[in-house]
């Protein structure tokens, strides 16, 4: 096998002012955004508690009432006189890297903030009802002492429902349930005329459900859903396996980690990830579900990683790679948050000592900083040397293809760790703007079945190794190679991420004719901008939208030539 190829050797990079003001950003950190940060979390911990303290009956009359209020403001607007439809919400909120510049155009706007609400629990439908707003440590504190779950519940704390529904939601239960949108039962919906309509999957507005996930909200208002509910016990039964060779190697590591060659089911975990620290070492981490009887035997480990002063969790499980395999056992939501307070690990970015145990001890309980406040406190200087020298991306890969992808980072950009995520991709009645492989069920690949092709989220979130060594590196450069490769791979690009694709670049990426038949059947067009123009990079005129709107491309968007 040859070797993977190395790195682009670049020349060295002059250092300017904006170098020095994101090296020292950490001073406006610690004194601003984190106790800024601590306030905002805390406020909205105590929101929550108030909502929990009201009858379902009463959270469901104000949600009744909150939608009436949408559809009156929506039946307010003149199509003729005022511009495109779209949320109250600032552009610095979204928890998302991509810049909400779509909103400096002149716009519509419809305030969702009052739809942050649990608004029912039902454990024997195993569903639960929940508004855009909740957001993900909303539900487990709400779910988890019952022993129940999401079915995915996406690791960042402050993701929300709506975000991940519209966009884009993973976790490492998606290689049993698929993404977070297919755990969604139903969906009420706001479309552009003010009709309030429930999609499923099998009613008269089944299209609408299938073409809302990755419609970045450009189809209707999503103002409720009902999402699929797990039982689950109170830890999770960790097991680190260490993993050293080539980057081929460690992803055929990663793929038999969850998907035995034998398909002997009873050796599918519940929960897997990987993490890539080098080209030639990686940690794969498998889980399931275990009783705090279990748990609490003698000899086994309990690490409750969920305390402020614990080592970040990517840190703590790099060290099997000296240790070897070593199995534990972590409450299970605090598991299924361990990301949070180190952002992954692009806390270390933001803060250079913050995995330092005095960091830990003293400040730890004040992580993570809000990623609305970073944003709303960076400037266009700041926003733009990310754009240039940082990357935070996401590769929806076919699992076949993992190792292709690993070694296409390496040469590219060399960006360590990455994060690996397996997921279904499921063959759908209709096919959606994400779709499997054609024919992929008769290639009896590992992890696919006759329903579903296995697909990875590749994670790249960090500086790259040549920005760390002070060399030149174009990220928009990079990011459009990227987003190229996985065109020619039947790939994907979560649209949260900065995006270098030009219109019909996006849609070679993504299908069109299901998103477009709903924007037309539904009265989107001329109401709420397509999501191309919402998810491109760069600020947009109004003018530009309104041709965009006007042209209604169809078949355009699928040709190749």
């Amino acid at each position: 096998m040859a070797d993977v190829q190395e790195p682009l050797v670049r020349r060295k990079r002059k250092k300017v002012l904006v170098d020095y003001l994101v090296q020292f950003r950490w001073i406006l950190v610690i004194f601003v955004v984190l106790p800024i940060s601590a306030l905002i979390y805390f406020n909205i911990y105590l929101g929550d508690m108030w909502s929990a303290m009201k009858s379902e009956k009463k959270r469901q009359k104000q949600h009744d009432e909150n939608v009436q209020k949408v559809v009156k403001r929506l039946k307010q607007r003149n199509p003729k006189k005022d511009g495109l439809v779209c949320t109250a919400r600032k552009p610095w909120i979204a928890v998302g890297m991509r810049n909400v510049d779509y909103k400096r155009a002149r716009h519509f706007e419809v305030d969702l903030s009052a739809f942050r609400n649990i608004l029912e629990i039902d454990k024997e439908r195993m569903v639960a009802k929940v508004e855009p707003l909740v957001n993900m440590g909303q539900i487990t504190r709400a779910t988890c002492p019952m022993n129940l779950s999401l079915a995915v519940v996406a690791e960042l704390d402050d993701l929300t429902v709506g975000g991940l529904i519209n966009g884009y939601g993973i976790e490492g239960s998606s290689h049993l349930y698929g993404l977070f949108s297919d755990t969604v039962v139903a969906m009420e919906v706001v479309l552009a005329d003010g009709r309030v309509v429930r999609a499923t999957k099998d009613n008269e507005y089944s299209d609408l459900f299938y073409g809302i996930p990755w419609s970045q909200g450009t189809l209707g208002f999503l103002v409720s859903a009902e999402i699929k509910l797990i039982p689950i016990k109170e830890y999770m039964k960790l097991t680190y396996i260490p993993v050293k060779g080539s980057l081929k190697e460690i992803a055929q590591a990663y793929a038999d980690s969850f998907a035995p060659r034998d398909g002997d089911p009873s050796k599918v975990p519940d929960f897997v990830e990987g993490m890539v620290y080098t080209e030639n070492e990686g940690v794969m981490m498998t889980g399931v579900y275990a009783s705090k009887e279990e748990a609490k035997k003698k000899g086994n480990k309990i690490n409750s990683v969920g305390w402020w002063f614990k080592p970040w969790f990517y840190q703590h499980a790099q060290t099997a790679l000296k240790k070897g395999e070593f199995v534990e056992y972590i409450p299970t939501r605090e598991y299924y948050h361990r990301h949070t307070r180190c952002l992954y690990w692009e806390g270390k970015l933001i803060l250079p000592f913050g995995d330092q145990f005095w960091f830990r001890f003293l400040l730890g309980w004040l992580m993570p900083p809000k990623v609305s406040l970073l944003k709303a406190t960076q400037g266009e200087a700041i926003r733009n040397y990310y754009h240039d020298n940082h990357v935070i991306q996401d590769m929806l890969v076919p699992l076949y293809k993992v190792g292709d992808a690993l070694e296409f980072v390496h040469r590219e950009m060399e960006v360590y760790p990455l994060w690996l995520c397996p997921h279904r991709l499921y063959k759908l009645p209709v096919k959606t703007m994400v779709y499997p492989e054609p024919g992929f069920e008769h290639q009896h690949r590992q992890g696919d079945t006759s329903y579903a092709q296995m697909f990875t989220d590749v994670g790249v979130y960090y500086a790259p190794a040549a920005v760390l060594r002070g060399e030149e590196f174009n990220g928009a450069e990079a990011v459009h190679r990227l987003e190229q490769w996985l065109i020619e791979n039947h790939s994907y690009q979560p649209q949260y991420a900065v995006s270098e694709l030009n219109e019909k670049d996006f849609w070679r990426m993504f299908d069109a004719s299901h998103y477009e038949h709903c924007r037309r059947k539904y009265g989107a067009v001329g109401t709420f901008m397509s999501v191309y123009y919402k998810s491109k990079k760069g600020r947009k005129t109004e003018k530009e939208v309104q041709e965009a709107e006007a042209a209604i491309l169809e078949p355009a968007y699928a040709d190749e030539a």
